[in-house]
């Protein structure tokens, strides 16, 4: 599973980073992080507002930081 924060870093955006890091560690996620900070990379998502949540391919969140249980809920989903 790829887990993609867009953003080109911005303080929401580092901490919506970090705080994928940490569910990543602390449930021993099977994910693989991935930062997007180039403009035309990030509208090809057709976002908008970073930073943005995206989990394999599909946009999840924009313009806000989830909450951990939003985060764990859409990695569980998919």
């Amino acid at each position: 599973m790829t887990v993609k924060i867009l953003g080109t870093g911005c303080a929401k955006c580092k901490t919506l980073e970090q705080r994928i890091i940490v569910l990543k560690e602390k449930h021993q996620l099977d994910i693989q992080i991935e930062k997007v900070i180039k403009l035309n990379d990030i509208m090809s998502y057709g976002v908008m507002m970073t930073p943005a949540l995206v989990i394999d391919g599909k946009v999840k969140s924009s313009g806000r930081v989830p909450k951990d249980e939003e985060i764990l809920k859409w990695i569980h989903e998919d």
